[in-house]
Order: C-alpha cells, then sequence, then structure tokens
C-alpha cells in the first residue's frame, strides 16, 4: 500500500496508543502508519477502510486493555504495551501544556514562577526592587533601566496573585500565539505592559506588580477579535467575559478582599481591544 494512500484517522497525545492501535489495523488487513505532529500523533489508514477503522477506534478506546489489541502488536513484530501509570498522566498533562502555549507564552509564564520562587525563597525585596517601575520616572532613568517598563509585570505578590494570572495569560496569551503567531503576542504584551504600569504608576506610585494589566489586555484583545474577525479561531464567552469586567468593577469600588491595580487593570483592557481594532483594521485594509 503506498504512503500517499493513507489518510489521518485520528490524532492522540500517547504514542503507545496509537502505535498498538496502528498494529491492530495492521492485523485487520488494513494498511496503517503513524506520524508525529506538534500536538501529539497521527494515526493513518487506508482511505477505503476509513469508517470501519473508526469504529474499531471506538470499540478500542473503550477497553484499550483488551488482550486482542497487544496480541496484535505482537503479531506486528512489536513490543508496545500500554502503560496506565501516573506518569503517563503527567505525560499527557505536559503534552497538553505545552500544546497549547508557543515560546513567548511559556517564557512569559516561567519568568513569573520563577521570579516568585525566588521571592518566597526570601528574596522577594532584592527582586522587587530590582523589577519594580521607577522611583522617578523621567528619561534619564528610562535611558538608563529600560527593562523597568515592562518588568513590574513580572512580579507577584501572592500564590492567588500569579495562579490567577498566570492561569489566563496561558489560556489567552497561548491562545493568541497559536492563531496569530509570536509577532502579534509579543505586540500585545509589550504594548499592554508598557501603558498598564505607566498608568498605574502615575495614579498610585511606583510600587505595584502582576500580570493582572496584560491579562486584562489579553482578554480585551480575544474578545475583540472574536467579535471583529471570528473566523481568526479566538473566542472567549460572553459568562467568562461578564465575570472579568465585574471583577474589574469591584475593584474601583473597594468590594475586593484584596489590593489590587485597578487603573492597569482598565487600561490594559482598553490597550488589548485597540490593539483588536487596529489588527482588524489593518487585515481588512490589506484585503
Amino acid at each position: 500500500m503506498l504512503e500517499q494512500n493513507l489518510v489521518p484517522l485520528v490524532e492522540v497525545y500517547q504514542q503507545n496508543i496509537a502505535l498498538i492501535f496502528s498494529d491492530f489495523l495492521k492485523s485487520q488487513n488494513m494498511a496503517s502508519d503513524v506520524k508525529q505532529t506538534d500536538k501529539g500523533y497521527v494515526i493513518l489508514c487506508e482511505e477505503t477502510s476509513v469508517e470501519h477503522a473508526k469504529a474499531l477506534f471506538e470499540e478500542f478506546v473503550q477497553n484499550p486493555q483488551h488482550k486482542r489489541y497487544q496480541n496484535a502488536a505482537w503479531s506486528q513484530g512489536q513490543v508496545t504495551e500500554l502503560d496506565n501509570s501516573q506518569d503517563n498522566l503527567f505525560v499527557t498533562f505536559k503534552q497538553n501544556f505545552l500544546a497549547h502555549a508557543g515560546p513567548v507564552t511559556l517564557v512569559i509564564f516561567i519568568a513569573c514562577w520563577l521570579i516568585y520562587g525566588s521571592s518566597v525563597l526570601g528574596f522577594a525585596m532584592d527582586m522587587f526592587n530590582s523589577l519594580k517601575f521607577y522611583t522617578s520616572f523621567s528619561i534619564e532613568q528610562v535611558m538608563s533601566q529600560p527593562h523597568r517598563l515592562l518588568t513590574p509585570a513580572l512580579f507577584h505578590f501572592s500564590l492567588v496573585h500569579i495562579a490567577f494570572n498566570t492561569m489566563w495569560w496561558w489560556q489567552l496569551g497561548g491562545a493568541i500565539e497559536k492563531e496569530q503567531g509570536v509577532k502579534q503576542l509579543l505586540v500585545v504584551f509589550f504594548v499592554s505592559a508598557l501603558v498598564s504600569n505607566v498608568s498605574q504608576y502615575l495614579v498610585s506610585g511606583p510600587n505595584f506588580g502582576g500580570l493582572s494589566g496584560v491579562v486584562y489586555a489579553v482578554v480585551g484583545y480575544v474578545w475583540f477579535m472574536g467579535y471583529l474577525m471570528p473566523n481568526k479561531g479566538l473566542y472567549l464567552s460572553k459568562p467568562v467575559i461578564g465575570m472579568l469586567l465585574i471583577w474589574l468593577v469591584l475593584g474601583f469600588v473597594d468590594l475586593l478582599p484584596v489590593n489590587v491595580a485597578n487603573t492597569a487593570h482598565l487600561t490594559g483592557l482598553i490597550s488589548g481591544c485597540a490593539l483588536a481594532l487596529l489588527y482588524s483594521f489593518r487585515h481588512k485594509k490589506r484585503q
């Protein structure tokens, strides 16, 4: 059977599962192969047997431990065994996590957690003083330490603070990077971090930190992109948008149990919405 006659049947995350089922198809006199992709492993089968193979796969997922599948692997000269250990669960989680996040998403995510870990280990003040916004905001300060325009976004004050921010960053930042690329996510990050940090400094001074302004920017960006260009694959449900907007309002009326950088949240949201509008305008202009 020529390879060009093989078509994708299903994609799975675990290689051993893909190999076992592929071997089973071969034992049923159906040509099959396994190809690795960025997200997992695609099982291929011959085009004329797709419907039959789908039915067999439905049976397989109901009881992948059945001896007939392992026997098929042995009959094809393979020694693959289905492993249901917790290690496989961890591998699956890792694959899912990495599949959703590109390099920019991961670098920012890891940087936030490394900085937080250093703070927990007793270096909180050193880290904060190295990353916080300028005590005196001037051209001379910006020229000598330009990183302080952005780095306050990487410092978090509590576990809840960083968990909330990095969860949304991974989810929405990862979606932007996967759908529109590294460059666009970098634009969103740099613009929103700059706008939210500067605006928060002008209102309350340099003692603030966290990725919240950027998070509200990716919320605004995905929200507006879902309306302006739904074909781009970015979408945020109305209940989620409503919850985050309510959280924003509660912060301004001082009804939250924690201190939040309200100005950074608001200006971050506005910058994200504005960037989505700009992206949509430029895209439609090119067309």
